[in-house]
């Protein structure tokens, strides 16, 4: 059973985890949580998640789950359909292997760019509780990798519906979540990429694309 998502709603990683819900079909009570306000970093927050990240899903046991994948294949596991970690074992490597560069090569770049750029992360530069000062040089090695993910993204959509396959999956949610929060760093990267383009708009008009 699940209590509650801790969430901000502006944020790329809790938007994840509410558009693989509405995937689902599943609601569950949202606790907001104010980024912009620093709540993260509260003590009350800290004693609930360490690490100072949302999302975060209780459960009635007290559990409390705090990476966007490990809460998705709990919720894909309580909610078996529509499979969106695919139906096979091949299937959801695929998935897992698309998700990972997503998140390593295109996630983490513009995540790098932006807080190492924007005044709000002024001495928090990483996420979590402990200081690290902004680095200016890294806001252009983020732009960069960011470039060539979506380089590397369009070469896959251009003989492929979907990242992992023909069908929807959890990594074609974190790649439009990756996609949109790229606009943050001024990235637009379907303009110049055509397959990129096609599937974005395919995908963001999915009802769950708005949660």
């Amino acid at each position: 059973m699940v209590l509650r998502l801790f969430d901000f709603n502006r944020a790329p990683n809790p938007r994840r985890v509410r558009i693989f819900l509405a995937e689902k079909g599943v609601e569950i009570p949202l606790v907001p949580v104010n980024l912009y306000r620093h709540e993260q970093r509260s003590a009350a927050f800290l004693a609930i998640n360490p690490g100072g990240t949302v999302p975060v899903l209780e459960l009635d046991d007290g559990t409390r789950l705090t990476e966007c994948l490990a809460i998705c294949r709990y919720l894909e596991h309580l909610h078996p359909e529509p499979r969106l970690f695919g139906g096979s074992p091949r299937q959801e490597a695929l998935v897992l292997m698309w998700a990972g560069i997503v998140d390593q090569e295109g996630l983490a770049a513009a995540a790098e760019a932006l807080r190492n750029l924007s005044p709000g992360f002024r001495d928090h530069a990483l996420p979590g509780p402990v200081p690290h000062a902004q680095l200016p040089a890294l806001v252009q090695r983020g732009l960069q990798r960011l470039e060539s993910f979506f380089d590397r993204v369009e070469a896959r959509l251009a003989t492929s519906a979907h990242l992992a396959g023909d069908a929807y999956s959890y990594a074609d949610i974190s790649l439009l979540v990756t996609v949109d929060f790229a606009g943050w760093v001024d990235v637009v990267p379907m303009r110049t990429r055509p397959a990129l383009a096609r599937w974005h708009a395919r995908v963001s008009a999915r009802p769950s694309a708005g949660a």
